[in-house]
């Protein structure tokens, strides 16, 4: 709560940027696969054209994302409303990102153990691939890449989290976050 209260002001600011630029709702709100496999709606800023019908992964430069959303992706400030969803307990500062719910349901034998944490804002897959977007438009099959390379990676990296997380490793995550 007092993260949001502490950057209420720059929300605002982002909403009305949206509001004036982009015809369409301020907020993107989609549902997600969150502890224990329960799904919940993720709220972030919207960063898109409405009804795009594009795919679930997203690539650097595509024309669905507008140039004020692309802005705010780079900056990571698309993410804020996401508060929100850890004030109500949907998610957690660290941990997982929490993903569709598709990709939850392909998680089998220990990677499951991942579906126990709660879905984080950053985590240490997050930090790898912060620059997710940029490394999918060098390749010429986005979706393959991410379904054979990125996600069996990002499952690897949150199982390995899941059995060497700590207070202090989490401080450590936010601190690479922030900075």
């Amino acid at each position: 709560m007092i993260g949001l209260i502490l950057i209420s002001p720059l929300l605002l600011v982002i909403a009305a940027l949206i509001r004036l630029r982009m015809p369409g709702p301020v907020l993107f709100r989609q549902k997600r696969a969150g502890r224990f496999g329960k799904p919940f709606t993720i709220y972030k800023f919207r960063t898109m054209t409405v009804n795009h019908g594009g795919s679930t992964i997203s690539v650097k430069g595509e024309n669905r994302i507008t140039p004020l959303g692309a802005k705010l992706r780079k900056y990571k400030l698309d993410e804020l409303p996401e508060l929100w969803n850890v004030l109500k307990g949907d998610m957690s500062f660290v941990g997982p990102r929490p993903d569709m719910p598709q990709y939850a349901e392909t998680l089998k034998g220990d990677e499951r153990l991942i579906l126990e944490l709660r879905p984080g804002i950053t985590g240490p897959a997050s930090l790898k691939y912060a620059n997710e977007e940029e490394l999918l438009a060098s390749v010429p099959d986005p979706v393959k890449y991410n379904d054979e390379v990125i996600w069996p990676d990002k499952v690897r990296i949150n199982l390995d989290y899941y059995r060497k997380r700590s207070f202090l490793g989490d401080l450590a995550l936010i601190l690479k976050t922030i900075f």
